[in-house]
C-alpha cells in the first residue's frame, strides 16, 4: 500500500477517572478497513494441468483484532488484545480496557491486526494517543483530561506502521527492518 491510501478507521472511547487514576479505553468499532494480504485478494483457476493466479478484489476474509499498548518513558507497561472479529471490514469489537495509571505520563498505542493462523499477524493500521500526540489524537485526548469521569468517544484514521503519529512518539513507529 501507499502512504496514500487509506487503511481505515477505528472509534474508540477514552475516559479518565483523576481521582483514582484510572484510564479506561473502549475499542467500539471500526470501518472502511483494506484486505491487502495477497493470498486473499487471488483466485486460481486450474486450465489443463496449469496453474494460473489471478487477482481478484474480493475484500471479504479479513479476520481483525485490536491490541492496545500502554506505554511510559518508551516501555510498555501493559498490553491487552480484544477478540478476533472473522471475516469483517467493518468490524464491530464493543471491548473495554481499565488502566490504573498515571494519565499525564502515559502514551495509547491502538493497533489494528489481520490475524492469520499460518505465519504472521499483519498490522492493518495504528493510532497513537497521549500528551505528545498531533491533530485528532492530541485532541481526543485534551478532551478527556478536560472531561473527567466522561466517556469521549471519536474516530481516528488509521496510519502507517512506519508513520510517526508525532514528533515525540517514545520510539514507537521507528522501522526496525533493515533491507
Amino acid at each position: 500500500t501507499t502512504h496514500s491510501e487509506k487503511l481505515g478507521d477505528v472509534c474508540l472511547s477514552l475516559r479518565y477517572v483523576p481521582t483514582a487514576g484510572k484510564l479506561t479505553v473502549v475499542i467500539l468499532e471500526a470501518k472502511n478497513f483494506r484486505d491487502s494480504d495477497p493470498l486473499h485478494m487471488c483466485r486460481t483457476d486450474d486450465i489443463s494441468g496449469l496453474l494460473l493466479l489471478r487477482q481478484t478484489f474480493v475484500f471479504s476474509i479479513l479476520d481483525s483484532y485490536v491490541k492496545i499498548h500502554f506505554m511510559q518513558n518508551g516501555k510498555r507497561l501493559k498490553k491487552k488484545k480484544t477478540a478476533i472479529k472473522k471475516n469483517s471490514l467493518n468490524p464491530y469489537y464493543k471491548e473495554s480496557f481499565s488502566f490504573e495509571v498515571p494519565c499525564e505520563q502515559i502514551e495509547v498505542l491502538v493497533t489494528v491486526l489481520d490475524y492469520d493462523k499460518i505465519g504472521k499477524n499483519d498490522a492493518i493500521g495504528k493510532v497513537v494517543l497521549g500528551a505528545s500526540s498531533t491533530g485528532t489524537e492530541q485532541r481526543h485526548w485534551s478532551d478527556m483530561l478536560a472531561n473527567p469521569r466522561r466517556p469521549i468517544a471519536q474516530w481516528h484514521s488509521l496510519r502507517h506502521q512506519e508513520e510517526k503519529a508525532s514528533p515525540a512518539c517514545l520510539g514507537i513507529g521507528k522501522e526496525q527492518k533493515k533491507h
